[in-house]
């Protein structure tokens, strides 16, 4: 699907959607414990459905009833609550997400129930290094990586797994989810610094909310520092009946960045309070210029003074194509550093956010892993290709209010992943959208 955006002022309210990371940590751990659990998740996705789904395979049930999602586990053992009896040899769609597929990889291992895991674009040449080998040291059984179907066998054992922390924090949210089913105590020992930290809290934070405790303690390794995850037996899976799944910091970030744009926006049902690391928005909005207020579960940005500055996207790199989009009309040049984990997104990141800004008419470079902006006015517009990247097609849009001419985005369903919604809020604000 092709669509057309006419210039205009966005200007209003939106409340924001689900979040998706969130979702597919309460879902695993939902499906995981002894007892139902009802989820409220207002919204959903394809990366979401794929979490479903891939439980679904595995044998448990998901119902959605309005905003409540009622989650009936897997099967138990009758000798422990922690040890799960999952439906052999089950195939397991993770569609397009990253998440579904590192979460549930060392899950299925850890239930010892074997599996193949599949999945559509990108998906297989996106990294599984060095989890791959922890889970083969582990005990378990899997087919070559970098290819579908990954076929997933044996047992994973307890014990400690080892990891950098320059990696991708899913390999350790992954283990995590993981280590409550392996009826001894394990332990997740990384290397830090820890690239997306925040994304680590969120798996932690709701492991919690399902009984199971996770300690953190800290150690020197060969005279680098070292992070260490703790997981004991003694705190399994536990249902708390009802869980909520917050508001989605990274897809209100467009919104937000939009109000630095064009006008006044606001952006509620957020916990700005929240784990999430792309709550960071918000000061790096303002750091750019933009006037950030915040009350009770509301987020709002309008214009400001707007200024170019440097920024380490380190913790929360999926917030730079809208913070890109904003730096590319605030006067002087902004270089965004801590990028190297956005090539290996749905797209390489950095190219496409450099390629779909400069179609605009953006004044924009990467230089190895940095990217390089010298703001302007006003943009020219002119064509998008979204890459099959949610969101670089939404960052093409919300850079369309300021844009001399119109934009054409080429396959913009791709918003479809994280926000299938996306062009109707963009319309509720004031956007003027049409199929080209």
């Amino acid at each position: 699907m092709d669509l057309t955006i006419t210039p205009h002022r966005l200007h209003g309210s939106v409340r924001t959607i689900a979040s998706k990371s969130m979702a597919h940590r309460l879902l695993i751990c939902a499906a995981l414990c002894p007892g139902p659990t009802t989820i409220r998740c207002a919204t959903t996705s394809k990366d979401i459905e794929a979490t479903i789904g891939c439980l679904e395979a595995l044998g448990a049930e998901i119902t959605r009833e309005g905003e409540l999602l009622h989650v009936t586990p897997l099967a138990g053992s009758p000798a422990t609550d922690n040890l799960r009896q999952a439906r052999p040899d089950a195939t397991l769609d993770c569609g397009e997400s990253g998440s579904t597929l590192r979460f549930m990889l060392p899950v299925v291992a850890a239930l010892g129930c074997g599996a193949s895991l599949t999945g559509h674009g990108r998906l297989a040449s996106r990294p599984l290094s060095p989890l791959y080998e922890e889970l083969l040291a582990g005990g378990s059984d899997l087919s070559e990586q970098g290819a579908f179907p990954l076929h997933v066998g044996g047992r994973l054992r307890a014990g400690r797994f080892e990891l950098p922390g320059n990696v991708s924090s899913q390999y350790i949210s992954g283990l995590l989810l993981a280590a409550p089913l392996l009826g001894s105590p394990s332990e997740v020992r990384v290397a830090e610094p820890i690239q997306s930290r925040p994304y680590v809290n969120l798996t932690v934070a709701a492991l919690a909310a399902f009984g199971v405790d996770v300690v953190e303690t800290h150690e020197s390794v060969d005279g680098r520092p070292h992070t260490c995850f703790v997981v004991t037996p003694t705190t399994p899976y536990r249902s708390p009946g009802t869980v909520e799944v917050e508001g989605d910091w990274s897809n209100a970030a467009f919104w937000l960045a939009a109000g630095a744009l064009s006008d006044e926006i606001c952006v509620s049902g957020l916990d700005l309070a929240s784990r999430q690391g792309d709550r960071a928005v918000l000061a790096a909005l303002a750091k750019l210029g933009a006037r950030v207020a915040r009350t009770m579960g509301l987020a709002t940005v309008s214009p400001g003074a707007p200024v170019a500055t440097d920024m380490d996207v380190s913790d929360f790199p999926d917030l730079v194509p809208p913070l890109a989009a904003v730096a590319a009309l605030a006067p002087g040049t902004t270089r965004i550093t801590g990028c190297e984990r956005l090539r290996l997104k749905e797209s390489d990141r950095v190219e496409t956010v450099v390629a779909g800004l400069a179609a605009l008419g953006a004044d924009i470079r990467a230089e190895g892993d940095d990217i390089v902006i010298v703001g302007k006015d006003e943009l020219a517009g002119g064509t998008v290709d979204a890459a099959n990247d949610h969101r670089i097609a939404m960052m093409a849009a919300i850079a369309a209010a300021r844009c001399a001419g119109p934009i054409t985005i080429l396959g913009a369903e791709c918003v479809d992943k994280s926000y299938p919604t996306f062009f109707d809020d963009y319309r509720t604000l004031g956007g003027v959208v049409t199929r080209a």
